[in-house]
């Protein structure tokens, strides 16, 4: 489904918003907005995910004209036309049909400023209709098990995910309201 690995789809985030960005620079920023610890991203991860980019032809790299200490001139990544079109897609993908408290809807929630309000609105619409569909599913297999029956360890199988389902979809249906109120506000302000 995804093109992109998380560690990739940060990286392209990243050199996306920094519009050229060194090893070290994304590697701070990595570690400044704690992609680290919920994203299992390690400085390794990062030069080897900024490889694989270069090797999809999505970024490239190019010396960088200042230099401190030994060692060779410092590579700044910079983001293709291609690597532009792949974050925009993956984007929406991640945004429409991620599973409740996936990181990789986090991930296209930071990347929210790559696509246009409108289809941030369109992909979280999805992803309503994706939540609801996942809850009515849930929801049959537990009637049809034997619903409020059941012992309590397997009806908690079943009614954990219906509510984290039932929460994520309040947080999508603010976000919506979020998103068109700021489309509306810039409505106003032309």
């Amino acid at each position: 489904m995804y093109s992109l690995s998380n560690v990739e789809f940060i990286l392209l985030q990243i050199i996306a918003e920094s519009k050229q960005a060194s090893g070290y620079q994304i590697n701070k920023l990595i570690e400044q907005r704690g992609y680290r610890e919920w994203a299992n991203i390690g400085t390794t991860s990062i030069y080897n995910g900024l490889q694989k980019l270069k090797d999809k032809g999505l970024i490239r790299s190019e010396q960088s004209g200042h230099k401190s200490g030994k060692g060779p001139l410092p590579s700044t990544f910079v983001m293709l036309e291609d690597g532009m079109h792949t974050l925009r897609k993956e984007v929406i993908i991640s945004l429409t049909t991620s599973r409740e408290r996936d990181n990789r809807f986090d991930l296209g929630l930071a990347a929210l400023p790559f696509i246009g309000i409108n289809e941030a609105v369109e992909a979280l619409q999805t992803r309503q209709n994706f939540l609801e569909e996942s809850l009515r599913n849930i929801a049959q297999k537990y009637e049809s098990q034997g619903g409020c029956r059941l012992p309590l360890h397997v009806r908690a199988l079943f009614l954990h995910p219906m509510s984290l389902i039932e929460n994520e979809k309040i947080f999508v249906a603010n976000l919506i309201n979020e998103l068109i109120g700021e489309l509306e506000g810039q409505v106003h302000e032309d």
